[in-house]
């Protein structure tokens, strides 16, 4: 048979397989047993498997094996410090013609222990791509000598090349997946957030109008208390009983419990279908604020706290979502003002009355219109915990009624209002301020750390702004040091590393915040321009008791290390969180320990008047 037919004969199966709908419909795992069998057939081989790099890239790690004797998915390791001159091959020739294996210079390590065992003499390995990046290898295991003709070759590439497409395929659906996450979900409860909550309203508010029947109800819950918590025990603490609020409301068996979502700080909110009779709602609001109040025990500290409940009906007490949400959450205002820790029922009259969270994104949208949001700051020390290194720059918002409002209490209304851009901005300028007003005082202040949201690092316009604002007040860009969340660089890579670069090259630095909660792969980390992580302080409140969060620590500090970073821990407040990061090498140290967050004058007074 002619060389062209074989090609033909080869390429052709290939294609059948790779297109069938069954083929299509497959896991990964019958994907390669598929591609691994028909190669294994066609050419007549005794082995075939597929090996991946993994992040590291010291090694090899096998996949799959497909063998006369049957198949495995059980894992084998390649390591490159054993074998260099294959992997210097597989970088440079990409594709090894391998005629006499235990004695090829590129193969001959494997001899003693593999290729001789098994009596491999020939091998071809063909490799695998993701994008212009090698990610791996398609080897083929032959026990007698053969010279590989120019179709089984173009054959193995093939496949090679199918399995690269798998892999962009699966990184694809992964990448939707997370970007899913990020805006369909809460990152601290992984409840559902508020877009899920408006659009699931709206599915089952137009189920009822086409079949003219069924109802639905809406529970507002907030949890009584969080401020005061935050301000006596840290938001660390008050995080911890959100967290734990959102796992016992998950928990709770209720009947006609459809979807619970997060909405805000420490507000949630719960569709109940059908079973909508007041009574039925009377006993599902009870049971909820029973769950809730039952004591919750952290850092040491027994918490009690309860909750202001409000419910409204759709149909019956409004017809659209918004209404719906609007009258639950009215509802729940009528429970605080009648003295807390109730359930109340909407009624047209005290929506009137009742600071909705709609009237509350007004007044927001308000404050930053009219540049009347502060800034507090909270220094950033050394190691030693005895030198001001830098300070973070943290948004309050002083409401004429409600007083100073931390960010728990408005960023949520913020990003559901599509406020996060013009939020960032208002900081931004703040800061500027500060700045020039310090320096006027003769005040020389250290670098300034000011968050980006995600709203904001993927708007190509963000450099040009932070140029033109920081021009105004004559604020060298050396002077900040922008924080970015890992939930926020999961964007665009070319549109999020063209803004960081650009920011960079204007001479601010970059940090990585909450470091370890958010989904950051470390090829995307160290492409980016980052020169700090700050640990996230979640891992930092059980130190030094906790193995996991030592061991988790332990190994950010370790990352951090080998991509030449340093290290801020966040959430510092006790000699023993002090004493334990010192010693691990941690570079710098935030927390209530040294300082809580302060007004300008007040910082200026306490920490560089001497100055």
């Amino acid at each position: 048979m002619q060389d062209t037919d074989t090609f033909v004969i080869f390429h052709k199966a290939l294609m059948e397989l790779s297109h069938s709908p069954a083929f299509i419909d497959k896991k990964r795992p019958q994907k390669l047993a598929d591609l691994t069998a028909l190669c294994a057939k066609l050419l007549n081989v005794d082995r075939v498997s597929v090996w991946q790099f993994p992040e590291e890239r010291d090694r090899i790690v096998s996949e799959w094996l497909h063998t006369a004797d049957g198949v495995t998915g059980e894992t084998s390791s390649l390591y490159q410090s054993d074998n260099p001159d294959y992997f210097e091959a597989l970088e440079t020739e990409r594709v090894l013609t391998v005629e006499d294996a235990q004695n090829d210079q590129r193969t001959r390590a494997f001899t003693p222990g593999y290729l001789a065992t098994l009596g491999i003499l020939s091998m071809l390995d063909a490799p695998v791509f993701d994008g212009a990046r090698l990610s791996g290898v398609v080897c083929l295991e032959s026990t007698t000598r053969r010279e590989w003709s120019l179709p089984e070759i173009s054959f193995v590439i093939a496949i090679a090349d199918t399995i690269s497409l798998i892999n962009t395929h699966e990184a694809w659906l992964c990448s939707k997946q997370a970007l899913e996450y990020v805006t369909r979900y809460d990152s601290l409860t992984g409840l559902s957030n508020i877009d899920s909550l408006r659009d699931r309203i709206s599915h089952l508010a137009s189920k009822i109008e086409r079949r003219g029947f069924g109802s639905l109800a809406l529970i507002w819950i907030d949890v009584d208390r969080l401020k005061s918590i935050n301000d006596g025990l840290g938001p660390q603490v008050g995080d911890n009983v959100i967290a734990e609020v959102g796992r016992r409301l998950k928990q709770t068996t209720m009947p006609g419990k459809d979807l619970l979502a997060r909405i805000g700080g420490d507000e949630y909110a719960l569709i109940v279908r059908d079973h909508t009779m007041r009574d039925s709602l009377e006993l599902t609001a009870s049971k909820i604020r029973q769950e809730i109040s039952k004591p919750i025990r952290l850092s040491g500290h027994s918490i009690s706290v309860g909750a202001s409940l409000g419910i409204c009906h759709l149909p019956g007490d409004c017809e659209t979502t918004e209404e719906l949400l609007r009258g639950a959450e009215a509802a729940m205002y009528n429970a605080k003002h009648r003295g807390r820790n109730r359930a109340c029922f909407y009624d047209s009259s005290i929506q009137v009355t009742a600071r909705s969270r709609f009237a509350l994104e007004n007044e927001l949208r308000a404050a930053i219109k009219n540049h009347t949001l502060d800034v507090f700051y909270q220094p950033i020390m050394n190691a030693t915990g005895l030198k001001i290194e830098s300070l973070e720059a943290l948004v309050r918002w002083q409401h004429p009624e409600r007083g100073w409002l931390s960010p728990i209490e408005f960023l949520g209304i913020a990003r559901s209002g599509g406020l996060m851009y013009s939020l960032g901005e208002c900081v931004l300028r703040r800061v500027c301020e500060h700045w020039k007003m310090a320096h006027d005082q003769d005040v020389t202040l250290p670098e300034i750390s000011v968050n980006l949201a995600a709203e904001q690092v993927l708007v190509p316009e963000l450099p040009g702004l932070i140029r033109e604002t920081c021009g105004v007040y004559e604020v060298p860009l050396s002077a900040l040091h922008f924080e970015v969340t890992e939930d926020a660089i999961q964007g665009d890579l070319g549109t999020l590393t063209d803004i960081l670069e650009e920011l960079v090259a204007d001479g601010a630095s970059l940090a990585i915040d909450d470091f370890g909660t958010g989904y950051s792969s470390l090829s995307r980390l160290k492409s980016l321009p980052f020169s700090r992580i700050k640990i996230d302080r979640s891992f930092i409140s059980n130190l030094p008791d906790d193995e996991d969060d030592c061991a988790i620590t332990l190994s950010i500090i370790g990352l951090a290390r080998g991509l030449g970073l340093s290290v801020v821990a966040e959430g510092v407040e006790t000699e023993a969180h002090e004493q334990w990061l010192r010693n691990q090498g941690c570079d710098y140290l935030q927390g209530y320990r040294y300082s809580r967050p302060l007004p300008f004058e007040k910082l200026i007074e306490q920490y560089f008047s001497a100055l």
